[in-house]
């Protein structure tokens, strides 16, 4: 390996919804990260490894920074901060669309961010992200004018995760945050997540995604039995998901199991293709009340981890 080779760990923060984890499958080339409109939707501090011929990136997709009410709040915030004792780099991400034009809206969310990120004393850039919905263009000129005010000498990299516009250069920032050191993965490896977690994140975004905005955000997914067949080229899997209240279920289930038929179609479709593998997929729904309350049942599901 080259002795200019480089490797280390990219934190990649921010508020929630502002497209982190969009980029870290852009890069990868693979999902491994839930994506959905929902802001909050990152649980827990995701693992994408991304290996070139100069460098290996090991991103940390952390929860969304925001204010912590409730237990499982605090957890997914603890994750976030958890996840920047080992990097070597942060990239703290902003939705541009958001911001450009609303600098209330930037001071409120940063707040949570601000103090913490100064002290950890590591290399910062900024992504401004989403920049191909900012019109007109000079939103996003009065937006990095107040970034550059903000964090003096730090680079701003506007970007979008969505058609990679910016990505490139991003990255070539992010390589000048690593050490020399060779690759701390095998090229191959794309994530240090467990295929099983990686099913139980594809139920949830199937969740968040059929139900849109009836789905409240106390639903966690658990698998509980995984089989694998190989002389059937058949991965049998049975998930529990889990919500708070008896009304909740209900939304989840839908009429006459109609919502829950399909959240189970467009996973079983997802996870065909990340276990290459035929898959029966059977869900079941148990209301477990104040479920975000519990510590010991929240680290069991492997959240804030």
């Amino acid at each position: 390996m080259s002795p200019t080779y480089r490797a280390g760990f990219i934190a990649l923060v921010g508020p929630p919804n502002a497209g982190k984890s969009t980029f870290l499958n852009k890069v990868l080339g693979e999902k491994i990260a839930i994506v959905s409109p929902k802001p909050q939707t990152t649980r827990t501090s995701i693992t994408g490894i991304h290996t070139t011929a100069e460098e290996q990136i090991i991103f940390l997709d952390t929860p969304g920074v925001h204010t912590a009410r409730g237990k499982l709040n605090r957890f997914l915030v603890d994750a976030a901060w958890g996840a920047l004792q080992e990097a070597n780099g942060v990239i703290l991400f902003l939705d541009g669309s958001r911001y450009a034009g609303n600098e209330k809206a930037l001071e409120r969310d940063l707040r949570p961010l601000a103090a913490r990120i100064g002290s950890l004393g590591v290399p910062m850039a900024v992504a401004l992200n989403k920049v191909d919905q900012i019109k007109p263009k000079e939103r996003l000129l009065g937006l990095l004018a107040d970034c550059a005010e903000r964090w003096p000498g730090v680079e701003l990299v506007p970007i979008s995760a969505r058609t990679g516009v910016g990505v490139d250069a991003l990255l070539a920032v992010i390589r000048n945050f690593l050490p020399l050191s060779p690759a701390l993965f095998p090229e191959d490896q794309l994530s240090t997540a467990s295929v099983r977690f990686m099913a139980s994140e594809i139920i949830r975004e199937k969740l968040f995604l059929a139900l849109d905005q009836e789905l409240p955000y106390n639903v966690a997914v658990e698998i509980e039995t995984w089989e694998e067949l190989p002389e059937q080229n058949m991965t049998m899997i049975g998930a529990m998901i889990y919500t708070s209240k008896n009304s909740h279920k209900g939304m989840i289930v839908g009429k006459q199991g109609q919502n829950l038929k399909v959240v189970g179609q467009q996973a079983r479709q997802e996870l065909k293709t990340l276990l290459g593998t035929k898959v029966h997929l059977e869900l079941w729904v148990k209301v477990r009340e104040g479920w975000t309350e519990d510590g010991q049942f929240m680290t069991s599901l492997g959240l804030g981890s």
